[in-house]
């Protein structure tokens, strides 16, 4: 049984890891432009499912999904990018979605952590119990 602790708490590490590392690329494509609507950069959101197989649960990823919001279009003549009409197009990333994402996930990582922890000392405490 402790073992399927360490599978699921490691499932969802990963999970969040993921999700971190997403909130990073978005973050990080922020304030990247492009001459079309089509080649704008729109945020990505990882997609989870719970997973009970048997005894041993978990965290599956299903894929990474794109933002359907529109990017930002801004009318900027002189830009190199623009397009005939001088618009470009920013990202659909939302700063205060992804901070907030990003809060939960590394919250969420640090609660399994805790959890592995307090699994660990239970488990040493078990041992120390039978001397």
């Amino acid at each position: 049984m402790s073992q399927s602790i360490f599978d699921i708490a490691g499932s969802a590490m990963r999970a969040q890891t993921l999700r971190l590392n997403t909130t990073a690329s978005n973050m990080a494509n922020a304030n990247s432009v492009a001459g079309s609507a089509e080649d704008a950069y729109r945020a990505r959101q990882p997609v989870f499912a719970a997973v009970l197989d048997g005894e041993i649960g978990g965290v599956e990823t299903r894929g990474v999904v794109e933002s359907s919001r529109e990017p930002d279009k801004r009318y900027q003549p002189g830009h190199p990018l623009a397009d005939e009409e001088g618009y470009v197009y920013g990202s659909n990333v939302d700063h205060v979605e992804e901070m907030a994402n990003m809060m939960s996930a590394t919250r969420s990582y640090q609660s399994n952590v805790d959890m592995l922890s307090t699994v660990r000392q239970l488990m040493l405490q078990t041992l120390k119990m039978g001397e």
